[in-house]
């Protein structure tokens, strides 16, 4: 590691005092938590609110340096909202089900809850040790009964609502982890996001959430977080939505009395359709194989097996050979009457729009690939020449076979389809119409036909929430012996995990809570009848959804969370946490909210106005694993350099998005700038009551210039600059300990107690502690901030500083008054300047007054 790691209490001692952080920590901490300055329990407090939270942490063993980089950063918003006079609600809990746990305490052969509850007692100390203000009457833990049963009572909400529903389907399988995946939990590699493993396809009854139902208002209300949000964030949810426009075409299908029912955002080109494709593992291909020739049923069987065995991702590659096998079934074109081929084929997707697309060869490149694979018809039916107004040039057969003019209207014989737009041609009566005026015409003539109709379709796919283990909530559903489903009575909430005694956790593919056999086996509620608990248990992405709202009365066991409570302090006015929650948790929370919202409970429908996402922490360079040997430990680094140098130097090292490289950044010095602004407090002689306009008008310029701009800085994230204008504040202050009035300059004990005031956003103990040295009780966590004096912001004189040819040649004093004119005219009468010049001359002169004034020369 390329950090220093001197002894920050032996360099302070040869300064002449000592600045001993450790024995500042053990001083305050029981003070802290004897007088508990952050609860907000207080019903008559009638101070404006706010509601900063930062993402609560997975307990999978101590604090890492992620941890310390976030819980340093929301509470510094935290603290900051405290001065401005509001009431702040900053609270902490633990997402504490899931699979970790489960596979941690297998590995040990221990029960999760053992394992899971041990963490939370190992990262409690340790956060309460770093400091940050959280209310500790409000703390959760996701896997306490008095939680989960609140996930139950959800559920049953939402199957009531009809947006949970169990259906069989096609699932995203972790072979590792034996359970399924949502589609976000499939990583851009095919890969899955817990165990690492190459994600199989498995066809499973599961049950789901309804968040397509939600699809639209999640997109639009994407707008109202527009400056809110990071725009990184806002993006990657707009294109996991996917939203895309176009029409709905029924196409029959001989021998079949239903039609099949085609998505496609490119309906005028239906006259260039040639044949159709349906994904492998939809339904609907084994169905209309089942009628065709032993051999063609072999050859589709044989097929899906390979496919299943793939991976989305290598599916959707652009690059790879198409695959695929003729079900022996045709699709009647409904503008044209033609017979089209049915294929089943690797690139369409089951859970894209039906499961079938109709295939333009001539204008999708996939499309083409698969067409000259396997000898199929392309026909061109947009002429990508022809402008989109103007005359219209005139195509014809013989040009397609073999004219030189217009070579790239022939993708079978190029390989390239003609992706861009133009004008219709062999589309009857859409011939010569642009792309959009022939789009609307097509969904016309579909619609008057009853063989289609205008249609949205969604990337997004409905929320998979059943996991085959253990460690999660159980679903709240009995299953009759008939198959009916039966929701647990809300007075039985809630349904508890049984223990862990005589259960075979392992991932074997289906859930161990099946092996509990006095758990599973219960009387129907309704008729006493046999019938059986639901033996899964939920995505633990649901317990994350709502906690925001459980932290507003968590102790209350008769409601998952007071309506009239969200009314006083939600949605959270800004959340903290990693951009590597922008789809899954983000999402899901915001879609649980809207449906709060609709089912009465919330009068808002955005869980969180504003979201700060924190860089990550890494050294030389590179993420920090155990594998690579690269880790820096959280317990070391406080050891060595105490909570409130980390805090600083995570604060410091930059922009909070930015990644911080631990190697690069300086605990050492935020030590040292401790040190000594600990011993400005400390040099004070002046009493609390003297009269601070009497002291060093230099001085209170600095402190009420930090008064005046650090709260916008703060507000927009640029704690680094504050921390930079900090140290300018203890400088001057030092100075004029030592040169000027000397401690007992009343500007001196100014500038400290502001100092105090405002290290206590980065560096409570120290702030604390020099506040406790300038004759106050605590907390100096709730004093309000000072105002700046607005006759102390003018400044007298500024220095100017003349430029020629972007080097510094010159620098006088002018007025702040002074224009454009007078300090132009004072930087050409500048004996410097002149000098400078020689025989040159200027050819431009740029005076951004009243500071610069740059001259451009040429010999």
């Amino acid at each position: 590691m390329a950090h220093e790691h001197d002894n920050t209490q032996n360099w302070a001692e040869a300064e002449g005092d000592i600045y001993d952080f450790a024995a500042i920590q053990a001083k305050w901490q029981p003070i802290w938590d004897e007088l508990k300055p952050f609860e907000t329990s207080d019903p008559d407090d009638n101070r404006p609110r706010k509601y900063v939270l930062d993402m609560f942490p997975y307990p999978s063993g101590d604090l890492h340096m992620g941890h310390a980089e976030v819980y340093a950063l929301g509470d510094i918003v935290a603290r900051y909202w405290r001065h401005q006079g509001f009431n702040v609600l900053h609270p902490i809990g633990w997402d504490s089900f899931g699979l970790p746990a489960e596979n941690a305490a297998i590995k040990r052969g221990i029960d999760p809850r053992g394992w899971t509850y041990d963490n939370i007692a190992q990262q409690k100390k340790s956060m309460k040790l770093y400091a940050a203000s959280f209310d500790w009457s409000r703390e959760i833990h996701t896997s306490d009964p008095e939680y989960y049963k609140w996930n139950q009572w959800l559920f049953l909400q939402m199957y009531k609502k009809g947006l949970a529903y169990r259906k069989d389907s096609w699932v995203n399988w972790d072979p590792v982890d034996q359970t399924v995946l949502a589609n976000e939990q499939v990583l851009a590699d095919g890969t899955s996001e817990r165990s690492g493993a190459v994600v199989v396809k498995k066809k499973l009854t599961q049950w789901y959430f309804k968040i397509t139902d939600y699809a639209d208002r999640l997109l639009d209300d994407l707008n109202q977080l527009e400056g809110a949000w990071p725009s990184k964030v806002l993006q990657m949810q707009r294109n996991w939505i996917g939203r895309s426009i176009g029409a709905d075409v029924d196409f029959t299908i001989e021998g079949r009395a239903a039609p099949v029912t085609v998505f496609t955002t490119r309906p005028d080109t239906l006259f260039g359709a040639t044949f159709m494709v349906v994904a492998p593992d939809a339904d609907l291909a084994s169905e209309l194989v089942a009628d065709a020739a032993p051999e063609l049923q072999a050859a589709f069987k044989e097929y899906l097996v390979k496919v299943q065995n793939s991976t989305e991702i290598e599916r959707q590659a652009t690059d790879r050979e198409k695959t695929g096998v003729f079900l022996g079934r045709y699709a009647i074109n409904p503008v044209n009457g033609e017979r089209l081929p049915i294929w089943a084929a690797d690139y369409v997707l089951a859970d894209y729009g039906h499961g079938a697309v109709m295939a333009v060869p001539a204008h999708d490149q996939r499309d083409l690939d698969f067409a000259r694979a396997f000898d199929l018809p392309v026909r061109v039916v947009v002429d990508t020449l022809a402008p989109i107004t103007g005359a219209i040039p005139v195509v014809t057969e013989g040009m397609l076979d073999g004219s030189e003019e217009l070579p790239q209207l022939d993708p079978a014989s190029t390989g390239i389809a003609l992706a861009g737009e133009g004008r219709l041609i062999n589309s009857g009566a859409l011939n010569g119409m642009s792309k959009n005026t022939a789009v609307a015409a097509m969904i016309t003539t579909l619609t008057d036909a009853g063989t289609g109709r205008a249609a949205k379709n969604y990337r997004l796919r409905d929320w998979l929430i059943s996991r085959q283990r253990y460690w999660g909530t159980p679903i709240p559903i009995i299953h009759g012996e008939d198959g009916t489903e039966i929701p647990v009575p809300e007075d039985q909430l809630p349904v508890l995990l049984p223990p862990t005694e005589g259960l075979d956790l392992k991932p074997k593919g289906t859930s161990p809570l099946g092996g509990a056999t006095d758990w599973v086996n219960v009387p129907n509620p309704i008729d006493g009848t046999p019938a059986k608990r639901d033996a899964d248990t939920m995505d633990t992405f649901v317990d994350s959804s709502w906690y925001f709202l459980r932290f507003l009365n968590p102790n209350d066991d008769t409601k998952a969370f007071d309506p009239k409570e969200a009314d006083k302090w939600a949605p959270v006015d800004q959340y903290v946490g990693g951009v590597e929650h922008a789809i899954l948790h983000l999402l899901y929370a915001r879609f649980i909210t809207k449906v709060l919202h609709d089912l009465g409970y919330l009068n808002f429908t955005e869980p969180f106005s504003a979201l700060l996402n924190q860089g990550m922490v890494i050294l030389d360079g590179a993420k920090m694993s155990k594998s690579k040997g690269n880790l820096v430990y959280f317990t070391e680094e406080i050891d060595r350099h105490g909570v409130d140098a980390v805090r600083l130097t995570m604060a410091f090292a930059g922009p909070p998005e930015d990644d911080i490289d631990w190697a690069d950044v300086s605990p050492v010095g935020s030590s040292k700038f401790l040190a000594r602004a600990w011993r400005v407090a400390k040099d004070v002689t002046s009493a609390p009551e003297v009269d601070w306009s009497t002291g060093d008008v230099a001085l209170r310029r600095v402190t009420h210039r930090f008064l005046a701009d650090a709260p916008g800085l703060t507000e927009s994230f640029k704690f680094n600059v504050v921390v930079a204008r900090l140290m300018e504040l203890v400088n001057a202050t030092r100075k004029v300990i030592d040169t000027g009035a000397g401690p007992a300059d009343a500007a001196v004990r100014e500038a400290a107690e502001v100092t105090a005031m405002a290290l206590n956003l980065f560096a409570p103990y120290t702030a604390e502690d020099m506040w406790e040295r300038l004759g106050y009780e605590p907390c100096v966590a709730l004093v309000q901030w000072r105002k700046a004096d607005p006759t102390l912001l003018v400044t007298e004189s500024l220095t100017a500083v003349v430029q020629v040819d972007g080097k510094v040649r010159d620098r006088f004093e002018v007025s702040p008054k002074i224009d454009a004119d007078e300090l132009e005219k004072l930087a050409r009468e500048s004996r410097a300047v002149i000098r400078s010049l020689g025989d040159r001359e200027i050819v431009k002169v740029i005076v951004r007054a009243p500071r610069l004034v740059s001259f451009v020369t040429k010999p």
